[in-house]
Order: structure tokens, then sequence, then C-alpha cells
């Protein structure tokens, strides 16, 4: 009934028999529309999870406690091991913190889009075609988890406590790099999830296949790069650009030179990629909803 609500809300057009006369159909700009249909189907979700805010407060904790036991491991690590690929514990603790909250972030705006799969398979998606709403919006706000904060919490506590136990001068430059390298490391997870949505409108249902490169891109980065063959990190860095979600910033911050020898400049592009993936991303996802033919279910 809720979900009813909000959609009539986004500005269909009423019929207009009863009255009489025309009725004026106000025009929008497309991403307007987007933006404003995803904020009012959030907005029901996060209405109908407050309603039990028990359940919400514990269900976030648990959240946030799963994620941190990553980190637990780590450290339980460091107590036999001075450093692990020459980083020392906070400054692993640096890439796990960024990238963790980075991760976090995308999740809560973006990480419905791995169960595109299921409404392909089970015709579902239909329903969000006759909206007059962007269905790429629909399937990223569709059951909104704000439960997700908890991960954004938790690497963002990490991450503050990463920097007060850092021996490095903090400049301006460095400084502004953390958030900025946050803010683009999210967009760049999720231009990866939504390439890997419009992926399954030709594999189907590959959910996994798109995991594997968040959540398993996501442990690789909790990891300094050295621990890794080069054979990776270029892969990372020219095909799939997960190193400047948060590797090259994070050697930048710390002083360190990346394996690969790139000039130190990259470390500031990190939103420029996050462009440039999200330009091919939306593309495929377009090209994958235009190719959709119902199950006729």
């Amino acid at each position: 009934m809720a979900e009813a609500e909000a959609v009539e809300a986004v500005g269909a057009a009423r019929p207009s028999a009863w009255s009489g006369g025309p009725v004026a159909v106000p025009v929008r700009n497309r991403a307007v529309e987007g933006v404003r249909g995803y904020g009012l189907i959030v907005a029901m979700w996060v209405r109908s999870t407050m309603t039990y805010r028990t359940s919400f407060l514990l269900s976030t904790f648990g959240n946030a406690a799963i994620t941190l036991l990553d980190f637990v491991a780590i450290w339980i690590m460091f107590s036999h091991v001075e450093a692990l690929g020459g980083f020392t514990l906070p400054e692993i603790a640096l890439l796990y913190g960024s990238s963790s909250a980075s991760l976090g972030l995308a999740d809560l705006l973006l990480g419905n889009t791995d169960r595109i799969g299921v409404r392909i398979r089970d015709g579902s998606l239909d329903t969000m075609l006759v909206r007059p709403v962007p269905v790429l919006a629909q399937v990223a706000a569709d059951r909104f988890a704000l439960r997700r904060v908890g991960r954004i919490g938790q690497g963002l506590a990490v991450l503050g406590w990463a920097v007060s136990e850092l021996d490095v001068g903090w400049t301006a430059g460095r400084v502004l790099l953390l958030p900025v390298m946050v803010v683009a490391g999210a967009a760049i997870f999720g231009a990866v999830m939504v390439a890997g949505a419009a992926f399954q409108f030709v594999a189907g249902d590959a959910a996994e296949v798109q995991n594997s490169f968040t959540y398993g891109g996501n442990t690789m980065l909790q990891y300094p790069p050295t621990v890794f063959a080069k054979d990776l990190l270029r892969g990372v860095t020219f095909i799939v650009p997960l190193a400047f979600v948060n590797w090259l910033p994070a050697l930048y911050v710390l002083g360190r030179p990346y394996p690969l020898e790139l000039p130190g400049w990259v470390a500031f592009v990190s939103p420029l990629v996050a462009v440039l993936v999200f330009v091919p991303a939306s593309l495929a996802w377009r090209a994958g909803l235009r190719s959709y033919r119902s199950t006729g279910s």
C-alpha cells in the first residue's frame, strides 16, 4: 500500500474525465525524475524500517560487528608479525577503513542492483517498466536496507583510528584526499555494480559474478598491493580500475611508491576514473534494458 502511494506521488498523470478539462502533465528532466523517484522509494522503505526501531538498531549493530570481524582477523595476525608486505597495522587500517567505507556507501545506495537477475527470471521486472520512474532508480531503491549504514560506520571508525595512529606529515593535499578517496571509491564500486546488473540481462542470474568484483574487490583492497602479483595489479588498474578506490590515493597519503611506478598525480584522478567507468556502465545498462524480453509470467 505504501509503495503504491509513493509511485503515485512521483507525478503520474491523473485521468481528467471527471474534471472535464485537459490536465497539464509536468515535464521534468529524466535524471531529476530518477533522483526524485529514488528518494520517494527510499523514504518509503526507511519509514517502514523505522516502524521497528529496536530491530533496526540490532541489525545495524550486527551488520557493523560482522564486518568488523575482518579487521579483528588482521589485528590478530599482527600479534604475530610486525609488518605485512612492508605495511604496518595502522597503514593497513587506512586501506581497510577507506575500502570498507566506500563499499558500504555504494552498497547502501546501489547494492540491490544485484537482485535484477531474480526479477528478470521471475518476470517481476515488468511491473517496474510501467511506472513513471527510471528502472535503475527503482531497482537500486528496491528493499532499501538502512541497516547497511553499519558497514559505513565501522569503516569510518577504523579509518579514523588509522589516521590518529599514522606517522605521516599531514599536508592539505593529504587531508583533502581522504574524503575524496571514500566518495570516489564508492562511485567506482557503484559503477561496477551497475555494470554487473547490466551483465545479468545477458547472463540471466549472475549476482555472484557481480559480487566477486565488488565484495571480492573490497577484500583485496584491504591488503597492501605489495603482496599481490604485478599482473593482478595491472588488471585492477587498467581493466577494472579498483586500484583507484583506495590503493593509489592511500599510497600517496602514506608517501609510498606504487608497485607499477605510476606518476604521483594519478592518486588524485579517482573522481575522473569514477566518471569514466560510470559512462560505459550506464550505456551497458540501457542496452541491457532495451534487450529485455519479458517471461510473460
